[in-house]
This record gives structure tokens, sequence and C-alpha cells, in this order.
């Protein structure tokens, strides 16, 4: 994971997925990465814990960039760069 701060960082898109359990936050992520180009970049926000891991994993097996995660007050929020 890279670790930039989120003020610094410039989305492109956002995806709401809170409330959505596995898979579902994941699922969206992919549809919503397969319709932006190279290089953008999608925040994506959730609330369900196994989100952390599926979202390390994916950016690793899909070769996207993990910019930045947190989590505050049960809403986790990610960072993606499409690969």
């Amino acid at each position: 994971m890279t670790d930039v701060p989120p003020g610094n960082i410039e989305c492109d898109a956002e995806l709401d997925a809170v409330g959505l359990d596995c898979p579902m936050p994941l699922l969206k992520a992919k549809l919503e990465l397969n319709r932006l180009a190279s290089g953008a970049v999608l925040k994506v926000m959730a609330s369900d814990p196994g989100s952390q891991r599926d979202f390390r994993s994916f950016a690793k097996l899909a070769g996207h960039a993990l910019l930045h995660e947190e989590v505050e007050d049960g809403i986790y929020r990610y960072w993606l760069r499409k690969a």
C-alpha cells in the first residue's frame, strides 16, 4: 500500500457501499473500476470489516494501487488507483 494522505488524493469517482455485506463492496468496486480509465482514482466507502482484507488482496492481485485506507466510526474508506 502506498500511503498518501487522503487530502492530497483527487478522486475521479466515489462508491458508497455502506450497508452492503461481503462480497458486494468489492464487486461493486470492480464494476466501477472497469468503467474508469487507467490511472483514475476510485474512493470506496464501506461498513463491512471484511472489506479491509478484500480490498488489500484485490489491489495486490489486480495490480491496482491502494493509495490509502482509513476507518472512522465504523466506516472504511479506500482510495484505489486503477492499473
